[in-house]
């Protein structure tokens, strides 16, 4: 096929700087300026191809055309993922790690996750009762720690708690630029996978037995396309990647406290929850606010794409964000609409915050129910079992900062609970089928 013109480029000679500078509006103030969803630079000297848009990721996600091996930044192997985890992995040997991962994800596992959550955030507001101010973001990735490592059969003992909160949430914070978060996130990873490693030996040797439908179990106790039990440290990577993103669910809980606050009217809507509103709201949440901002692969074959020539080995870089505000998918994209998930029947590949395709084959997110239903769980009780005020503060957040949050980590007082019990939320079942993306 004939290439019908070269790819644009953007005008430094590399970007690097420029991409930790300007964070999430790197790649959709250069496509901007080009007038183009494709456009060619250097990212840490490296020849690098940046794509947006629901063909891009199309494309992007495309077994055929591209593999994740080797294209993973070394900083985020460090700290974020971990070396030898699914994110990098292809083929069989990806396919094979996502039916486990999947497995973990049952109904009835997704609704304990909830309740877990629920009820350790309902133990929580007790004791914000009595507190002059309460840091949300602070305090819901305590309560995510809890639960999640609840969840995965993990023995956390009172006296850990708060070291495994800071470890995990120094993870996530990790990538984005900053020499200082990326050393504590790569001393954190190294604690948690110590840790971790400690108790698969146990489990395998026996003498610690979690359920056998919890993913400390499942990972433990998982053989690869070899017939034999994971690599100890590959384990430790894939049982933190099983349950450590819940961390990140705490930055999608306060942006949607910060629009439950700025969109007055979504309240009322929320506590209704006609239409399942309360789903359309997260995943509005989810698509409006800044979470993760790019995706990396390499080419696989030389191909051809709306007359560009990819060649093999380069590398390409999807931009999320502008993906899930992309004019040409979303109408009024950089507004809050809630109701334009009612009944939305849109493509795998407009709407990308936790990966593009299929949960099966492709590479979106395996807990993406668990964050969804999480997600919904925590804006019904803020909004239906307790109340607050939210002082004056500074609720901005900077799009350099990768990942951001409201500087001031959103902070409400007077908090009170009401008499409603949490089990209205925690009984209200939710299967994954009814979780549509």
């Amino acid at each position: 096929m004939k290439v019908k013109h070269p790819i644009p480029r953007a005008k430094e000679l590399d970007s690097t700087l420029s991409l930790i500078k300007e964070g999430f509006d790197f790649m959709p103030s250069r496509r901007k300026t080009l007038g183009s969803d494709i456009f060619e630079t250097r990212l840490m000297g490296q020849k690098a191809v940046c794509i947006a848009g629901e063909q891009a990721a199309a494309v992007f996600y495309d077994n055929k055309y591209f593999t994740r091996k080797g294209a993973m930044p070394k900083p985020l192997k460090k700290t974020l993922l971990g070396e030898g985890g699914i994110h990098g992995r292809d083929g069989e040997d990806h396919h094979h790690l996502k039916r486990m991962f999947l497995s973990m994800m049952t109904p009835e596992r997704l609704e304990d996750i909830k309740r877990m959550a629920i009820e350790e955030l309902d133990a929580k507001a007790s004791k914000w009762e009595t507190m002059d101010e309460v840091v949300l973001l602070d305090e819901v990735e305590e309560i995510l720690t809890r639960a999640v490592c609840h969840w995965a059969g993990l023995p956390l003992k009172e006296n850990e708690v708060k070291q495994r909160t800071q470890e995990l949430s120094a993870m996530v914070d990790s990538f984005g630029g900053s020499l200082h978060r990326f050393k504590e996130g790569a001393e954190a990873r190294q604690s948690q996978e110590k840790w971790l490693e400690g108790i698969i030996k146990d489990i395998r040797a026996g003498r610690y037995n979690p359920a056998p439908n919890t993913a400390a179990y499942i990972v433990a106790h998982h053989k690869g396309t070899d017939g034999k039990y994971l690599d100890l440290h590959k384990a430790a990577v894939d049982l933190n990647n099983s349950y450590r993103p819940m961390l990140a669910t705490a930055y999608l809980i306060v942006f949607g406290a910060l629009a439950i606050h700025q969109y007055p009217e979504t309240r009322t809507k929320l506590q209704a929850d006609q239409n399942q509103y309360s789903h359309m709201f997260a995943q509005e949440v989810r698509r409006f606010y800044p979470f993760a901002p790019a995706m990396a692969a390499k080419v696989k074959r030389d191909f051809v794409w709306h007359g560009y020539h990819f060649k093999k080995n380069m590398l390409v870089v999807l931009d999320i964000f502008g993906t899930n505000r992309h004019p040409d998918i979303w109408k009024r994209a950089d507004e809050f609409i809630p109701e334009r998930f009612n009944d939305w029947k849109g493509s795998p590949f407009a709407f990308i915050p936790q990966g593009g395709g299929d949960h099966h084959s492709g590479h979106r997110c395996a807990g993406e129910w668990m964050t969804v239903m999480v997600m919904q769980a925590f804006f019904k009780y803020l909004t239906e079992n307790i109340t607050y005020t939210v002082p004056e503060q500074d609720l901005s957040y900077d799009m350099r900062r990768m990942p951001t949050m409201p500087k001031s980590r959103f902070i409400i007082t007077n908090v009170q609970k009401l008499q409603q019990s949490p089990k209205n939320i925690i009984g209200q079942h939710q299967t994954p089928t009814a979780v549509t993306f």
